[in-house]
C-alpha cells in the first residue's frame, strides 16, 4: 500500500514549498510537484505543513533520581511524544557508580525494547571514569551509541572531576565521539545550597537562587577549554543562561567543535514560576534552573544565529504529589526535572508565530539538526526520497490550550498550564504508519525500533 500526502506545504530548513509526498511502506518514495504523484490512499494536507518528524535528543524515561524515578515509562513517554509530533527520541542510559557502560546499555535496551511507540536511540551517561569505562566507550560506538554525557554538577552522584572529564574527552577525540556536558559548577552550588538551608531558606525558589547563571557560565567556559585542550567535540546540554551562551558563541566563532541545545522551559518560563507560593514552585524545579526573563531574548537570538543548534526537552517528569513533595521543608530534596516531550514542537511553532524563528529554523532546530548532530541523517530529519516516512502534518491555524487535563504524559501537572497555542499536530506517521490522527492514537507501543547511530556529522 502506498499513501499520498497531498496539498500541503513541505517544510525544510530552507523554507516551505508546495509538494506532494508519496509513502511506500516505511519510507518516502518520492516528493513531487502538486498533482504529479498518486497513491493507493490519500491524506489531504491542504492548508497544512508537512514536516519531518521531530527528534527530541534529550529525554529521561524511567530515570532514577533522588530516591525515586521519572514517571514516564518508555511506553507512556513515547506515546506522548507521538501526540506532539516527535517521532524519534534519544534517551540517556545512566551508568551507576561501580557498574560498566555496556551492562548499563543492556539494561536500557531491556527497558525500551518492545515498549516504544516511536523510534529511539541512546546516549550514555558516564558517571564512573576508569580504565574499564574508557575502553567500553569504543564498544558503545560499535553498539550505535556515539555520544557520552558527563556532569559538572551533582557531586556524589553524577559529578566528574576536571581530570576525569579530561580523560573522557581524550578518549572521545580518539574514537570520534561527542562529549555532552551538564555544565554547572556543582561544588560551589552545593555550598550555596547548604548555606541557604542553614539560614532557613527552604522554599523551591532557592533552587534557582543557589544555582546562579554565573556558575553555569563558568562551567561552560571550563568545559570548552578542556575540549580545546583535548580536541574533543563538545555539546552543551540544556543551556539556560546568557553567560553560557556567550562562551559557546565565542568558541564557535573560533571554529571549535562546540555545540549547544536549549529547551522550551528556558524560552517561556522563568524564576518567577519557581517562586510561586504554596510550594507550587516545586513543579518548576529542574537543573539548570529557570532564569530571570532577561535571558530569554538572548536564547531566542542564539537559536536564530545557530549558536544554539538544537531544541530538546530534557523531559524528566516527576509528579507533584508524592514526588516533588519530597522536598517540602528542603528544596534540595525536590526531584530535578520537568515534563515537556509532548509540547516541544508546538511551543517552538509559537516562536514562529511570534516572529522569533522562521519556519525553516523551526524544522531545523527540532528535526534536521538533531538528526545530523547525532548520526541519524538522512534516515531521519528530512522529507526526501529514501528517508524514513516519519512525517508530521501540522495545522498552523488550529488553536489549543495546554493543560494537564488533556496532555498524554504520565504526570499530574503541566508546566505550561493554560498556555494558549496557535498550531497543532493533525496527523503523525512513524515509518509510514499513521500513529496519530484526528480520530486519536492508532499506534502501538511495540512499533518503535532502536536506532544504531553513526557519529556527529558536523565535525570539522
Amino acid at each position: 500500500m502506498t499513501t499520498l500526502i497531498s496539498g500541503g506545504q513541505v517544510v525544510s530548513p530552507s523554507g516551505a514549498f508546495p509538494a506532494d509526498v508519496l509513502v511506500d511502506g516505511e519510507t518516502i518514495a518520492a516528493v513531487g510537484a502538486p498533482g504529479t504523484l498518486s497513491g493507493d490512499e490519500t491524506i489531504d494536507a491542504t492548508g497544512k505543513y508537512v514536516l519531518p518528524g521531530g527528534i527530541d535528543a534529550h529525554t529521561h524515561m524511567e530515570m532514577p533520581f533522588g530516591g525515586t524515578h521519572s514517571v514516564d515509562t518508555f511506553s507512556t513517554g513515547t506515546t506522548a511524544a507521538a501526540w506532539g509530533g516527535t517521532t524519534t527520541i534519544i534517551d540517556f542510559a545512566v551508568q551507576a557508580k561501580g557498574t560498566s557502560l555496556l551492562s548499563t546499555l543492556d539494561k536500557w535496551h531491556a527497558k525500551a525494547d518492545g515498549n516504544c511507540a516511536i523510534d529511539y536511540g541512546f546516549h550514555m551517561i558516564v558517571s564512573d571514569v576508569n580504565d574499564q569505562s574508557l575502553k567500553e566507550m569504543e564498544a558503545c560506538i560499535d553498539g550505535g551509541v556515539g555520544s557520552f554525557k558527563m556532569f559538572m554538577a551533582y557531586p556524589g552522584v553524577f559529578y566528574s572531576t576536571d581530570g576525569e572529564i579530561l580523560l573522557a574527552m581524550q578518549k572521545a577525540r580518539e574514537i570520534g565521539a561527542t562529549i555532552m556536558m551538564h555544565a554547572e559548577n556543582g561544588i560551589a552550588i552545593d555550598q550555596l545550597a547548604a548555606q541557604a538551608f542553614a539560614a532557613g531558606n527552604v522554599d523551591p525558589v532557592q533552587h534557582g537562587l543557589t544555582r546562579p547563571p554565573e556558575l553555569e557560565g563558568e562551567a561552560t567556559s571550563r568545559a570548552i577549554q578542556l575540549a580545546k585542550v583535548t580536541g574533543s567535540p563538545l555539546y552543551i546540554v540544556h543551556l539556560s543562561a546568557s553567560q553560557a551562551l556567550a562562551a559557546v558563541a565565542e568558541a564557535r566563532n573560533e571554529g571549535q567543535n562546540v555545540f549547544a541545545e536549549t529547551c522550551p522551559q528556558y524560552l517561556y518560563l522563568s524564576i518567577e514560576d519557581l517562586a510561586k507560593p504554596d510550594f507550587e514552585g516545586a513543579k518548576y524545579v529542574a537543573s539548570p534552573p529557570l532564569r530571570e526573563k532577561s535571558h530569554q531574548a538572548d536564547l531566542w537570538r542564539g537559536l536564530r544565529t545557530n549558536d544554539l543548534s538544537v531544541v530538546s526537552t530534557d523531559h524528566c517528569p516527576f509528579c507533584f504529589k508524592d514526588q516533588k513533595e519530597m522536598g517540602r521543608g528542603d528544596f534540595r530534596a525536590i526531584p530535578n526535572g520537568m515534563p515537556g516531550v509532548e509540547h516541544r514542537m508546538d511551543l517552538l511553532h509559537q516562536g514562529v508565530v511570534a516572529g522569533q524563528l522562521t519556519l525553516g529554523r523551526w524544522v531545523e532546530t527540532c528535526s534536521a539538526t538533531p538528526a545530523r548532530m547525532f548520526g541519524l541523517y538522512p534516515k531521519k530529519g528530512v522529507i526526501a526520497a529514501g528517508s524514513d516516512a516519519d512525517i508530521v502534518i501540522y495545522d498552523p491555524s488550529a488553536r489549543q490550550t495546554l493543560s494537564a487535563e488533556t496532555h498524554h504524559m504520565n504526570v499530574d501537572y503541566s508546566a505550561y498550564e493554560g498556555f494558549e497555542i496557535t498550531g497543532r499536530v493533525h496527523t503523525v506517521l512513524s515509518r509510514g504508519r499513521v500513529v496519530v490522527s484526528p480520530s486519536g492514537f492508532s499506534g502501538s507501543t511495540s512499533h518503535g525500533k532502536f536506532l544504531s547511530r553513526s557519529l556527529n556529522q558536523y565535525l570539522n
